[in-house]
Parts: structure tokens; C-alpha cells; sequence
């Protein structure tokens, strides 16, 4: 059976007759599951290709998931769906009902025949590092969510490098790869100017801020606006024990935290809005309504997965802030 054809002065790489012929055969069924293709060296000598030609052509079909390798043996068909033109790894840091709404938004927009495989490392060096070493090679595309992991740029690194974006945050290691990011410091710094005709009220400002998970950027920001608006302000890693005083308002990256301070606040008699204020960090729908409507400094993660895919299907090579907004409500 004849699985490849090559023809001369066609215009067409070679290694992307290599391709359309497996694919065809695919097609046809006159190939199935786990059976053997040509050697790489069977096809060079058989068309007078370079390796190097055949093993592209093998390597694409490889990270579109069509074929396998088995080391020292060759390759095999591991899928009979060729109308995959492209496979991403997404490696995000967790889960939670923004980061639903981010990936929702990159399956909608990223079109039918591209496969997303999602992946999280928990904010885990170690589990990172094995996720990207697993799964490099196996794919077209790496959207990779570093978050604040020391250590991570050299991990990603050993990717190809066209092939690797970046999402959400990134640092000054990562400056040549493509992005979608927010920018933590000047974001909040411009959303507590736009509310500083509220926050001017309040007799001390709070931040609280763990450090484990959270941008560092947010503190950096955090702290030059009070700085720059002669402001009293702190800021402490977490609420635990502590009183809520009267006009105080707390800046509340994490929503545990949240919870914490609504449920602190009820137990001491203070009313939020009035007593003392909340600003809470990522728009969800369920803080439109909490408490009469919480404060939000929020990016559009709707909007970040839609630029990302976008920049995936048209192979665009940029780095692009994410806007980011200061939704006020009654909490404030």
C-alpha cells in the first residue's frame, strides 16, 4: 500500500506532501489505529528527501496528535481525525470562576479545529516543571499561566519558542515571548484613583495580601497610591484575629479573605458601605448581588481569552495588556 506520494516543481513543501498524503490515506481508511508508517528513512530514500523534511513532516503530525513514536521502533497512527490542525497545551495555576470564564472564552473562540488540552500546577514548581517537560513536543501551541512561580522562565524555556504564549501575568524573562497580561501595578493604582473620591472618606486604608498567590505588582501599586495621596494605609498577609474599625477599607485580593471580613463584620454589628468599605479583586456575577453589591477591580477575562485565541489563529505575535476597571457598588 502506498501511504506517501511526492511530486516535483508542485509548489508545495515537501514535508507538507509528507502530511497531506498521511492525511489522505487516513481519510480513505486504508490506515488504522496503531499501525505502523514508513520510516523516516525508508521515505528519504525512497523520494531522495532529507531527514530532516521526513521528521518535520512526522513531528507536525505528532503535535496535532496524529501519529506517535515509540523510541527505536518508529511511528504509529494514534488518531484517524485529521481535521485537528492544531493542538494547545493550556496550563493554567487553578480553577476558579473567573478562570472558568477565561477558558470558556478560548474554547468559543478558538474554533472547531483546534483541540485545547487544560492542565493546572496549583502554584507547584515541581508539578509544573513535569507538566511542561510531559508535554513538550506534543503540541502546536503552549498557553502557559506562570502566575508568581520563582523559577518558572527557565522551565519555559526549554519549549519552542515560537510556540509559547503568555497569559495573565508575566515578568521581564519573559519579555520575548507573545502575551495576554494584566499589568497588577498600574492596574490598581489607576482603579483606586478613579475611586479616590470614595476612599478619601475612609481614615485608613488595608490590603490584604498573603504573598503566596498574589502579583506582586498589586502590593507595589497598592502602596504608591497611598504614598502619592499621603494616605494611611497597611498591609497585612492575613485577617485572622483581627477587629474591623470604623472607617477602614479593605482592598481583598483573595475571596476566603472575603467571606472572612463579611462574616467578621456582621459578628461586630458595622454595616458594610457605611461603616467601613470593601473592595473586592475579580468580577464575579454572585458580587453583584453579596452583601448589596460588592466593589470590584476586575479584568475582563472574557475579552483576555477571546485576544489570546485570536492571537493563536492568526499567529500573531504581540504583547497586549488586558484592560482592567474599578466596578463600584454599595460596598464602598
Amino acid at each position: 500500500m502506498k501511504i506517501i506520494s511526492i511530486q516535483n516543481n508542485q509548489g508545495i513543501p515537501k514535508y507538507k506532501q509528507i502530511i497531506s498524503s498521511i492525511e489522505k490515506t487516513i481519510e480513505e481508511g486504508k490506515l488504522k489505529k496503531d499501525e505502523k508508517l514508513p520510516s523516516i528513512n525508508k521515505v528519504c530514500l525512497e523520494f531522495s528527501l532529507s531527514r530532516d523534511t521526513v521528521l518535520q513532516a512526522y513531528e507536525e503530525l505528532k503535535k496535532r496528535g496524529i501519529i506517535y513514536a515509540i523510541l527505536g521502533k518508529g511511528y504509529y497512527i494514534k488518531s484517524t481525525v485529521v481535521t485537528i490542525k492544531q493542538r494547545v497545551f493550556l496550563l493554567f495555576e487553578e480553577l476558579n470562576i473567573f478562570k472558568e470564564d477565561l477558558y470558556n472564552s478560548i474554547l468559543e473562540n478558538i474554533g472547531k479545529d483546534v483541540e485545547v488540552d487544560i492542565f493546572f500546577h496549583h502554584f507547584n514548581l515541581k508539578v509544573f516543571q513535569k507538566l511542561i517537560n510531559d508535554s513538550n513536543g506534543n503540541y502546536t501551541k503552549y498557553i502557559i499561566m506562570p502566575a508568581n512561580l520563582i523559577g518558572a522562565a527557565s522551565i519555559i524555556k526549554t519549549l519552542p519558542v515560537n510556540e509559547v504564549y503568555i497569559l495573565d501575568q508575566t515578568t521581564a524573562e519573559l519579555l520575548n515571548y507573545p502575551a495576554v497580561y494584566q499589568n497588577h501595578k498600574d492596574d490598581i493604582y489607576q482603579a483606586l484613583l478613579k475611586g479616590k473620591y470614595k476612599l478619601i472618606k475612609y481614615k485608613k486604608m488595608i490590603l490584604i495580601f498573603p504573598g503566596y498567590r498574589e502579583p506582586i505588582g498589586m502590593k507595589e501599586g497598592f502602596e504608591k497610591f497611598c504614598l502619592d495621596f499621603i494616605l494611611e494605609y497597611e498591609v497585612i498577609a492575613e485577617f485572622k484575629n483581627r477587629e474591623i474599625k470604623p472607617e477602614e477599607v479593605y482592598i481583598i485580593p483573595n475571596d476566603r479573605d472575603l467571606v472572612r471580613v463579611i462574616e467578621k463584620s456582621k459578628l461586630q454589628n458595622l454595616k458594610l458601605g457605611q461603616d467601613f468599605g470593601i473592595i473586592s479583586y475579580n468580577e464575579t456575577t454572585l458580587k453583584k448581588v453579596v452583601a448589596n453589591g460588592i466593589t470590584t477591580i476586575s479584568t475582563d477575562f472574557r475579552a483576555m481569552g477571546k485576544i489570546m485565541s485570536e492571537m493563536i489563529l492568526g499567529g500573531k505575535k504581540a504583547q497586549i495588556e488586558n484592560k482592567c476597571a474599578l466596578i463600584v457598588r454599595n460596598s464602598l
